[in-house]
């Protein structure tokens, strides 16, 4: 039905339907608001509001907000109650330390059972009536009360027994005695966990007090971080679980741990595998007990990699002291190999599983990480070789410090990242089996000490083994980051590898040949990645120039002459450009790096000939290049270098005339500025011509203001006449404003002799007078206009 218009009554049938609606609603709410209304005459009372005092002392005024409760009632409780056992803690020490003289034997006897005996069966009593806040406090009490009475006993009964074994008899007693009653009184949550911290002290001291030694102590702590973890494994029920889990675990950790570090240190001082047996034992026993606890505990994965690390110890460390150190860590490594094979043992736990894996991995990084480091310091050491090119003074391996061992640890440990990577679906252990096979490889004919000849070409053949891994791999699938890290390698291995070759010349040649040569097959294959072969294309360009500047070298000349080489290649480069394909860039920018070390080096000795030639030549490479479409800007470059060798040449021949130099400047700029105004009509005569006139005006102006003969004044304003008339003609702001004044700045130079003469010979008064007659004439020129515009005001005033 459609609403009427305002003002209008509704249809009779509408306005029913809305009435109906509007009395259902009321009816809803009124029955909500009685619901509401008995709900609240069944709650208490509400407590009288106390009248504020007469004077408005501790009156609060209408709404500002209640004071807030500075303390819950259990704080309060919980404090009073630690507060408590603490002052009862201290006097009983202070009874116990110092007015325990004052008493005879039955007196201290009597004292203590009956003060140990009242806290301890208190606790009993407040749990019945339902005060364990306060029965765990006296418990506290009786605990502390039961250490005095070891104390106690120990001053008067046993004063010459030996300290450290009373001690360990002592805590053994107590844990027991709290542990039972704990169990009396299991309600309570202080005992059970204080038992089992002071059972952690009686096998510790007992190895002290026998003087067992570092190895018996060793054994005392792993003896008891196995009760510790058979505690947290085989305690029933629930909540004794919880009181023991807690502080038994990290008993367990923290003893274990020290027991297996006891061993490692006894195991590193050991000179014999007789004597390394003992801590050998110890550490296989700790490896048993991680191992165990993990395959217990699905969340005890620590637990397995300690074990791991401890057999791996066990095992290696008898043969030890028969091994030099590098070999020593090879042989750990072959140890702890069959711990990565448990990623794949489905049979064990997975806490076993994860442990044993990653206790391998940790001892294979370990391992290579003690070989990468001292053959990374061997490969550096050939920059010493800059010291002194082409001097054949290549050092021996004794000089380069480690052994083959490194070269087969890194092996060895890349052939375990290897198995990982096939074995795990992750890029991580492809790129570290990579790294750490192209680093063996590549320092193994170093390390072994093979003749100069024989390490290079190894050398060469593992960067080109790396380079091709580079291509293969970054096709394989999931294999890309394992080859851009071989890619990588290949970059630093022949990096490295063209210092060393530095030493010799025939070194240099044949090891930049043919890396050169390798470098553009990998630019050329097509299926490697993009940014493969640009790098490989960088370093084709980058060696042949490299070549170029050995030939000149070889040939005896200065370094100012090996420019003319090295422009012979970019020149090639910038021949081939459009035959280059995906990587001329790259090509190109390294052609250009090489260019510009042809221009530093043509100054290097400086002579300005052979500095104009090499700057000529480098123009018309440049001019070459821009001649396609595509590289165009090149031009800019040419120009400039084109400049410089004018530059240079007309410094050289002696030519001190400022319009030889600026002339090449503004010829060139006039064409490019007629070409644009031609394609642009948009374009000012002030961007396309300025720069150009500017360029020789200017400069021309200068050497003319010094200049005290005539014919340069002369030219220069005949040729500013010309500028100011062509300006005029084609009506071109710059042309003629330009030469306008440069034109006016000449005629100013010329007349300024008689201007000079005309004024000292004129009165001193004249000038003030002349300027005076200049404003009055312009204040009365602006007075005439004022009058003007009221005269048009009134004029408009009157058409109104």
């Amino acid at each position: 039905m459609a609403t009427p218009p305002p003002g209008m009554p509704l249809p009779p049938g509408h306005e029913l339907a809305l009435i109906d609606r509007e009395l259902a609603q009321l009816d809803l709410r009124r029955t909500y608001l009685l619901a509401r209304r008995d709900w609240l005459l069944r709650l208490p009372a509400p407590a009288p509001v106390p009248a504020p005092a007469p004077n408005g002392w501790g009156a609060r005024a209408a709404g500002s907000p209640a004071r807030p409760q500075e303390a819950s009632g259990p704080g309060a409780q919980n404090v009073l109650l630690t507060l408590g056992a603490v002052l009862l803690a201290v006097a009983a020490l202070a009874f116990t330390l110092i007015s325990w003289g004052s008493l005879g034997i039955a007196g201290r006897s009597a004292v203590l059972a009956v003060v140990t005996a009242a806290a301890l069966g208190a606790p009993a009593l407040l749990l019945r009536r339902g005060l364990r806040s306060t029965a765990e406090s006296v418990a506290a009490v009786g605990l502390l009360l039961t250490v005095l009475d070891a104390y106690a006993v120990y001053a008067v009964a046993a004063p010459d027994a030996p300290a450290t074994a009373y001690a360990a008899g002592a805590a053994a007693v107590l844990a027991a005695l709290w542990a039972g009653y704990a169990r009396a009184l299991p309600r309570l949550l202080v005992p059970l966990p204080a038992a089992v911290l002071t059972a952690q002290l009686p096998l510790p001291l007992a190895a002290v007090a026998a003087a067992a030694g570092p190895a018996g102590t060793g054994w005392a702590l792993l003896a008891t971080a196995a009760l510790d973890a058979a505690l947290v494994l085989l305690v029933p029920g629930v909540r004794a679980r919880a009181a023991v889990s807690g502080p038994a675990a990290v008993s367990a950790a923290v003893l274990g741990a020290a027991a297996l570090l006891t061993g490692l240190a006894e195991l590193v001082r050991a000179g014999s595998a007789g004597a390394a047996a003992g801590p050998a034992l110890l550490l296989a026993a700790g490896a048993v007990l991680g191992v165990g606890v993990a395959w217990r505990e699905p969340s005890a994965t620590a637990a397995s990699v300690a074990g791991g690390l401890a057999g791996v110890a066990a095992l290696g460390g008898p043969l030890r002291p028969g091994l030099e150190r590098d070999w020593a860590v090879v042989v750990f490594l072959l140890l702890a190999l069959p711990l990565l094979a448990a990623v794949r043992a489905g049979a064990l736990p997975a806490a076993v599983r994860r442990g044993l894996a990653r206790a391998g991995a940790g001892v294979a990084a370990l391992a290579a990480l003690s070989a990468l480091l001292p053959a990374v310091v061997a490969l550096g050491l050939r920059v010493r070789v800059l010291g002194e090119v082409w001097a054949a003074t290549t050092p021996t391996r004794e000089a380069y410090g480690p052994g083959p061992a490194a070269a087969v640890t890194l092996l060895v440990a890349a052939g375990a990242a290897g198995w990982l990577a096939r074995v795990l679906p992750r890029p991580e252990p492809g790129v570290v089996a990579v790294v750490l096979g192209w680093a063996g490889l590549f320092a193994a004919p170093l390390l072994c000490g093979l003749p100069v000849a024989a390490v290079l070409a190894a050398q060469l053949a593992v960067t080109a083994a790396a380079g091709v891994g580079a291509v293969r791999l970054g096709r394989a699938a999931g294999w890309a980051a394992a080859g851009y890290a071989a890619a990588a390698c290949a970059l630093v291995g022949a990096l490295n590898l063209s210092v060393a070759a530095l030493d010799g010349r025939t070194a240099t040649f044949a090891v930049f040949a043919l890396l050169g040569a390798g470098c553009a097959a990998g630019a050329a294959r097509r299926p490697a990645a993009l940014p493969v072969r640009a790098a490989a294309a960088a370093l084709a360009v980058g060696y042949a120039a490299a070549v170029a500047a050995a030939l000149g070298a070889l040939r005896g000349l200065a370094a100012s002459w090996w420019s003319l080489p090295l422009l012979a290649v970019v020149a090639a480069v910038a021949a081939a450009g459009p035959r280059l394909g995906r990587v001329r860039l790259p090509a190109e920018v390294a052609a250009g790096s090489a260019g510009a070390v042809a221009l530093l080096l043509a100054s290097w000795p400086w002579e300005p000939a052979r500095a104009a030639l090499v700057c000529a030549l480098a123009g018309v490479v440049c001019a070459g290049a821009a001649l396609r479409a595509e590289r165009r800007a090149l031009g800019w470059a040419a120009w400039a270098l084109f400049l410089a060798a004018t530059w240079i040449r007309l410094s050289a021949s002696g030519v001190q005339v400022p319009e030889a130099y600026t002339l090449p400047v503004t010829l060139p700029a006039l064409a490019v500025g007629f070409v644009r105004r031609r394609r642009d009509a948009r374009a000012s005569s002030w961007t396309a011509y300025g720069p150009g006139l500017g360029a020789t005006l200017l400069p021309s102006l200068l050497a003319a203001w010094e200049d005290p003969h005539w014919p340069r004044p002369l030219l220069l304003g005949a040729a500013a006449l010309a500028v100011t008339l062509l300006g005029a003609h084609r009506r071109l702001q710059a042309p003629l404003l330009l030469g306008g004044a440069t034109l006016g700045a000449v005629a100013l130079h010329e007349l300024a002799p008689y201007v000079v003469q005309v004024a000292d010979a004129l009165p001193r008064w004249l000038p003030p007078a002349l300027a005076g007659l200049l404003l009055l004439a312009v204040g009365a020129t602006y007075e005439k206009r004022l009058r003007d515009a009221r005269r048009l005001r009134a004029a408009l005033g009157r058409l109104r």
